[in-house]
């Protein structure tokens, strides 16, 4: 029983302060300035199967505190952009992956514009890693745009 009573009081102080931290973070959303601005992210070397090397830039348009306008590129570690010929030299299956990493490209800036904050990204399957180099393109971006307060 005093044991039950020590684990009660344990949770009740988890509880306590979990709700602390939670009232204590900023629910304003960021000021923007008016502009272009662009994010790159960090180098990807490669996933497990020796695939995906690269990274990411992203180039977005910010209007009266909203993204009106956004592309995504991704690009080979020697600065090749991938596009409609990135993977020839692949098996078929790897092939189609990299396409299929190329054509998330526009689809990620697209959800971005539509959603208004990278929340409302979600990761296309088979191309988690471009999901994650958009993102943190988009972030970097961001902090360029931010106006601090």
């Amino acid at each position: 029983m005093k044991q039950f009573k020590k684990a009660i009081a344990l949770l009740l102080l988890c509880v306590t302060c979990l709700s602390v931290i939670a009232c204590g973070k900023s629910t304003k959303p960021a000021n923007y300035a008016d502009g272009v601005y662009s994010g790159r992210s960090s180098d990807f070397q490669e996933d497990e199967s020796g695939n995906g090397a690269g990274y990411g830039e992203v180039t977005i348009e910010i209007q009266n505190n909203r993204i009106v306008s956004c592309t995504f590129k991704m690009y080979e570690l020697d600065g090749t952009l991938k596009d409609e010929t990135y993977g020839a030299d692949l098996s078929k299956e790897n092939r189609l992956k990299a396409q299929k990493a190329v054509q998330s490209a526009e689809k990620y800036a697209e959800m971005l514009v539509n959603a208004g904050a990278l929340d409302g990204v979600d990761a296309i399957s088979g191309a988690t890693i471009s999901c994650k180099e958009f993102r943190e393109a988009v972030e970097q971006a961001l902090k360029k745009a931010e106006i601090a307060e």
